[in-house]
């Protein structure tokens, strides 16, 4: 599967990002292992510790497995004026997991950014790449539960 995504790039340093989605994305624990790593650092011609870098840099990425839905509160001073810390507190309880924790069930992962870049609609989260704004912890409550279904669905 490695070799695969691989050969969709060019061995270039200025695909790493790109790469480093596709390999997340391929993933089952939604992260990137230490082997994808390797294998991306040999392919582009960089060190393992220049991928590690960038990959534990960036928010989007992840070394440690991570829930099928990856929950980004913003903590932006505007979403936070506008509650934002009930919006992260609803989170956690509706979800029974910290900051940094993933759901027993492996389906959630709660995390926070400095910005999500949608202030307008404050207070926002993300979960992958879907945007959700003006929020209150009863539509959390929906969104969740929302989720869940899809879950069962499957």
């Amino acid at each position: 599967m490695i070799g695969e995504i691989l050969k969709r790039f060019e061995p270039r340093r200025e695909n790493l990002l790109d790469i480093l989605h596709a390999m997340q994305e391929a993933s089952p624990t939604n992260s990137l292992s230490k082997e994808d790593i390797e294998a991306v650092a040999k392919y582009v011609g960089i060190t393992p510790a220049e991928v590690w870098g960038t990959a534990t840099f960036y928010s989007m990425f992840s070394v440690k497995p991570r829930g099928k839905y990856v929950i980004r509160v913003c903590t932006s001073p505007a979403c936070h004026l506008l509650g934002g810390e009930s919006v992260l507190e609803a989170l956690k309880r509706e979800l029974g997991i910290d900051v940094g924790e993933t759901t027993k069930d492996g389906v959630f992962t709660l995390e926070t950014s400095s910005c999500l870049g949608i202030c307008g609609v404050a207070p926002a989260m993300m979960i992958d790449e879907i945007a959700y704004g003006n929020l209150t912890p009863e539509k959390i409550k929906e969104i969740i539960l929302s989720y869940r279904k899809r879950g069962e669905e499957s």
